[in-house]
């Protein structure tokens, strides 16, 4: 599609932002306002619109496609995406390691467990840690709280959440990079410890690795939304 605007801009709508494309507000890819919580996140989605070159390219709309799946998707139905959400606790990639006998389980319980035991004393909950890739079930208990604590958060946390959870493979690394001071490089590397340890082990296929730079571009544009809609630049 060939660039439609000259210029974009944002306004004041309401409580809420939105960005202008020629004066006009825009809407979600639903239909609906785009209308964001602050002006911020509203600067950040102006950006991407004015970085567009005369043909516009759909994959550099990173902040636009979680917000629209915020407005359009998660605010409707809410708590549908959080309890899809409180699955991934139950195969979350730090809860399932080496046998301690293995070289990758001291770097994995370095590395991980640092992360998880502050996420289970900040969300009031204790997880079961696993040897090998046999399932075990996490306590109702613990799920339900987790459950309980995703509910209270906005659609535009839950569209960075869901992006970032599924990314890592784990909703431990999720809810930790929506605390204020987390590093986004840092926790896409711990969540891909294992597949960083095996590309040592084994070497590099460039395939994979484009694959995981498209990853972790992504992991750090959800994360980047998460810090836009608490407010910080």
């Amino acid at each position: 599609m060939k660039r439609f605007y000259e210029v974009a801009s944002h306004q004041r709508v309401g409580e809420g932002w939105q960005v202008t494309l020629d004066g006009r507000g825009i809407k979600t890819q639903g239909g609906k306002p785009q209308i964001v919580p602050n002006e911020e996140l509203a600067i950040a989605l102006q950006l991407e619109w004015g970085a567009q070159e005369e043909i516009i390219d759909p994959d550099r709309f990173h902040l636009r496609d979680m917000v629209d799946y915020a407005i359009d998707v998660i605010a409707p139905h809410p708590d549908g995406v959080a309890y899809k959400l409180v699955t991934f606790a139950d195969t979350d990639t730090l809860l399932y390691r080496a046998d301690p006998d293995e070289p990758l389980y001291a770097r994995q319980r370095e590395e991980w467990e640092p992360i998880v035991t502050a996420f289970e004393r900040r969300e009031g909950v204790t997880m079961k840690r696993v040897s090998g890739v046999i399932h075990t079930a996490q306590d109702e208990a613990a799920l339900e709280k987790l459950r309980a604590r995703l509910t209270t958060l906005d659609p535009f946390s839950l569209s960075c959440l869901e992006s970032l959870t599924s990314i890592a493979a784990s909703l431990i690394i999720g809810m930790t990079a929506l605390e204020p001071g987390q590093e986004a490089d840092e926790l896409y590397a711990a969540a891909h410890l294992e597949e960083e340890w095996q590309a040592q082990l084994w070497g590099r296929d460039e395939e994979a690795e484009d694959r995981k730079r498209k990853r972790k571009l992504d992991f750090t544009m959800a994360h980047a939304l998460a810090r836009l809609a608490r407010g910080e630049g």
